[in-house]
């Protein structure tokens, strides 16, 4: 696009994202009309997806300090201290418009950016997670938007030999028209060789590294923040196409030279491109940047200024350098067959100048354009309660045995094995995967030394929708309970706030409500914030997602030589312990999903309270029966209750069991089915030694079964066999997929 500030009509404007007020407040700061490139500066640097503005307002209210926090939200990721001399950075974000519309290249190009986001502060990559999720399986979308998106995933992490080590894969047809692709990349590096984005030193050179730039993405980040129509594949042009073989270029191109001294500042170019790293560096060294736009090596003729500007190409850098290291960089990025080039300075004006055929093209004060952005504190209305659910009222009508029913439930799509999706990543690339993805977190180990990080990825999107204060709490509390079932100490979480249309009040009651309950888990858990990224519009003709804030957990495992049972049980004869108070809670559970025959009561009631209070003293708990060897098999208790974790833990380790129902005046498919928060089941050599110790402790746990055969019984005489569960089990998502 090109043009002169006369071009700039109300149309003009309007096609930019911006509204005639935000437009006034353009006028206000540059004191004239804008340039057409100006105009799109602006436009993508307040668009929801970089400016946050319908969103800051409630971010803030989340806790994001702790003593080994190094560097919380703000930056490309967060930093977290793990102990000698090592720093974790990690970060989640979201890639869902994108992915719709296309869905191979979308995904890839999400792990890309992603991946960037990590290395740039200075960390190798170690493992990759990501949280999909999909319209009902019977949507005439569904299975290409699934092939696509794996297989993009796997394309590019696979590529760049970095291992994909856990996720999630669900369905809702709420997703239909809008499906969500959320992207994590764990990293690791020395805590005195962490690099920021904060541009220094006047008359210092900025440099652009990596890919030339082409038109592919203009314009992403505006249409990531506006809800999509029927003319949504129109939107093609607008989606990013990634190399995974030049960013591995890129990747040892840039910590070759951060092992050097040569580096000020360096950030990413994601979404808006050249603009949003520009600015953002600019802003945070206090500082102007001037660029000779005529510079900026490119692949494609006759790109305009506007053009440049607002590509979203993939895998390229940008970076302050000092002085007088500008040829030993060069050489570095040419060693690597990388694009290599001075584009401009950095000056004392706080200005973003940009020069193009000898004319000044763009001249906007940086202050105002990031200090000014847009920030509303939209209406909102608190989502109406749920009545909670009686098991008797949730069970009317419910006729199916036990065994049925744990058959039906563990081959559903909510609950099937996604070995078809992960056996496509190459998760054991590296040599350092302990734990492979199936499990409550992966665990990799911290290279060259004996301790490891577990990772996780958690949501319950049905929760967040009948109450946002106990999802939100609910959504943390479990990636919580994932990485303290396999020994970890959770350390900090990065989020992605998947929601709908924010101008509609009941939309942003979700949002505000999931912010309250996130806020008082990661308070109670001590597991606070680092990161995190807000997709919102995430709506087709007005019909939303389920309130999705993904969370990214990561914790630390001191020392691997101990004990580190996971979710498989290990051998017969070993005693099975419940940890944690079980109600029978039905409400919004995928057993009701599933099996209630009236339509009205498959998605009825509350979801289950969450009791942090209980999370954190069982948690403790349990992680400390892990660490102590107390536990042969640990493996929290989520979707499906009691039985699913047992069955799970039941294939897992190809050892059967016999589950005893207790004596209490509970319905057997409420308590073998309801989804109770903040409990945990154990195997363990010592039954009586360890609920003796649970009982001193004010933890409730029962025991509730033995180990052993090939055929898992509950009760009397209600039984199935490994091997029938295991093909339900297995056999769904392949089925599936292979349908044509």
């Amino acid at each position: 696009m090109s043009g002169s500030a006369d071009d700039i009509t109300a149309e003009v404007v309007a096609e930019h994202g911006l509204t005639p007020e935000e437009y006034e407040r353009v006028l206000r700061i540059m004191g004239r009309a804008p340039k057409i490139t100006e105009l799109g500066i602006f436009s993508v640097m307040w668009s929801e997806h970089c400016s946050y503005k319908s969103s800051k307002f409630w971010l803030k209210k989340l806790p994001t300090e702790a003593p080994w926090v190094i560097c919380g939200p703000g930056e490309n990721a967060g930093v977290i201290d793990i102990g000698g001399g090592k720093a974790c950075i990690f970060k989640m974000e979201s890639h869902n418009h994108p992915s719709f519309i296309e869905p191979y290249q979308g995904a890839a190009t999400g792990v890309g950016g992603i991946l960037r986001d990590v290395f740039t502060m200075g960390a190798r990559p170690v493992a990759n997670m990501n949280a999909l999720r999909f319209g009902q399986p019977e949507h005439p979308k569904t299975r290409h938007l699934v092939g696509g998106v794996v297989a993009g995933i796997g394309g590019y992490g696979n590529c760049m030999g970095i291992p994909t080590v856990g996720g999630e894969v669900n369905f809702d047809p709420s997703y239909n028209g809008n499906i969500l692709v959320n992207a994590m990349t764990v990293g690791i590096a020395d805590t005195d060789r962490i690099f920021y984005s904060a541009a220094a030193g006047i008359g210092n050179s900025v440099v652009y590294v990596g890919s030339k730039t082409g038109r592919d993405g203009i314009h992403g980040a505006t249409m990531a923040s506006a809800e999509f129509d029927d003319d949504s594949d129109e939107k093609r042009p607008t989606v990013q196409v990634g190399d995974p073989f030049t960013e591995k270029l890129l990747l040892e191109a840039c910590l070759e030279l951060m092992a050097t001294d040569a580096i000020i500042a360096i950030q990413d170019m994601g979404a808006a491109g050249l603009t949003s790293s520009s600015v953002e560096m600019s802003d945070k060294g206090g500082v102007g940047i001037e660029f000779d736009l005529d510079l900026v090596p490119v692949r494609e003729e006759a790109m305009t200024p506007y053009e440049i500007m607002l590509s979203e190409s993939q895998e390229r850098m940008l970076m302050v350098v000092k002085p007088g290291r500008e040829d030993m960089a060069r050489a570095i990025f040419e060693k690597w067959e990388l694009d290599f080039a001075i584009i401009g300075k950095v000056t004392d004006t706080n200005r973003l100048v940009l020069k193009s055929g000898g004319e000044v093209v763009c001249d906007i004060p940086v202050p105002p354009l990031v200090a000014e952005a847009p920030e509303y504190e939209r209406p909102w209305v608190p989502t109406p309660p749920s009545p909670m659910l009686a098991a008797e009222d949730a069970l009317a009508g419910v006729d199916i045995s036990p065994a049925d029913a744990l058959k039906a439930l563990v081959g559903s799509p909510d609950l099937c094995s996604r070995r078809w999706v992960w056996e496509q990543y190459d998760h054991m690339v590296m040599g350092d995967t302990i734990r492979r993805p199936g499990g409550d977190a992966a665990i990799v180990r911290i290279h060259g030394t004996d301790r490891a990080l577990a990772i996780t990825t958690d949501c319950t999107p049905r929760y967040c929708f009948a109450d946002p204060v106990q999802g939100g709490r609910q959504a943390v509390a479990e990636a919580w309970r994932n990485l303290t079932a396999t020994g970890a100490r959770p350390l900090a979480i990065t989020d992605n706030m998947n929601f709908g249309n924010p101008e509609r009040p009941e939309i942003m009651g979700q949002f505000a409500g999931c912010i309250e309950g996130m806020a008082e888990a990661c308070l109670a858990l001590d597991f606070p914030v680092v990161s995190g990224n807000v997709s919102l519009y995430n709506e087709t003709n007005g019909t939303g997602i389920l309130p999705t804030p993904a969370i990214g957990g990561v914790g630390l495992i001191d020392d691997i030589r101990g004990p580190m049972p996971g979710a498989a049980f290990t051998a017969k004869d070993e005693d099975i312990v419940l940890i944690g108070d079980t109600q029978g809670h039905l409400g919004r559970s995928i057993f009701l999903r599933l099996m209630a025959g009236d339509d009205t009561t498959r998605n009825a009631g509350a979801p289950p309270p969450v009791d942090l209070a209980a999370e954190r003293r069982n948690g403790d708990f349990v992680r400390g029966l892990v660490t102590d060897g107390d536990a042969t098999a640990c493996h929290d208790v989520s979707d499906g209750g009691v039985l699913v974790a047992v069955a799970e833990m039941a294939l897992a380790g190809g050892i059967g069991a016999n589950i005893t129902l207790p004596d209490n005046a509970l319905p057997a498919l409420a308590w073998l089915f309801g989804e109770d928060q903040a409990r945990y089941v154990v195997t363990t050599t010592n039954a009586d030694g360890l609920l003796a110790a649970a009982q001193a402790a004010g933890v409730p746990a029962i025991a509730i079964g033995r180990t052993g055969g090939t055929v898992l019984t509950v009760g009397a005489g209600n039984s199935i066999s490994l091997s029938d569960l295991r093909n339900a089990h297995e056999g769904w998502l392949p089925g599936y997929m292979a349908t044509s």
